[in-house]
């Protein structure tokens, strides 16, 4: 009874941690120009490409781990990765880069009968978690997505895809970084 209470201790702890940190980064993509932010995009698909041997090496882990475990075919064939898999993640990311800057757009106005007039601008939601299962370009997509729209995400991909959602999801920390944010 003790141990279950340790580790769900700890597990509160863990995400309290990442939910602060979340935050924290939010508030700085929430203030981050356009450019910045698709500078990070670009800078991950670079990485993205240049790393694709090391992505599928991860890739390869997770497969073999899965198989063993008598994961289904169909399972295993959405964690799959190949070249053509990787590019399309890259090429995923750039396509968000040529989207309209979504931060800041009005989304509807109307005037009161007091003349009040009122506008609905678009606004960064804060911190999003998106829970997964193992499909490692959803870990691209779902970043992606919320760094373009200045928000933060608390990612949780299947255990079977560990290694290379770990490893994409380093990459894109690290294009946060390269641009600063």
């Amino acid at each position: 009874m003790g141990q279950l209470a340790d580790e769900q201790r700890n597990s509160n702890a863990l995400i309290d941690r990442m939910a602060k940190r979340s935050r924290a980064a939010q508030s700085s993509l929430s203030k981050s120009d356009f450019t910045t932010r698709c500078a990070a995009l670009q800078a991950a698909a670079t990485a993205i490409r240049a790393q694709s041997a090391a992505i599928l090496d991860a890739n390869f882990k997770d497969v073999a781990r899965a198989s063993a475990n008598g994961i289904s075919h169909a399972f295993i064939d959405r964690l799959n990765l190949d070249e053509t898999r990787i590019e399309s993640m890259a090429t995923g990311l750039e396509a968000m880069i040529k989207l309209p800057n979504p931060i800041g757009v009005e989304l509807a106005r109307w005037q009161q009968p007091s003349g009040l007039d009122i506008a609905r601008i678009s606004t960064p939601l804060g911190v999003i978690g998106i829970i997964y299962e193992s499909r490692p370009n959803v870990t691209i997509d779902a970043a992606g997505l919320c760094i373009i729209a200045g928000n933060a995400a608390i990612l949780r991909g299947g255990s079977d895809g560990q290694l290379t959602a770990g490893l994409l999801a380093t990459i894109m920390s690290d294009g946060l970084e390269f641009a600063g944010l």
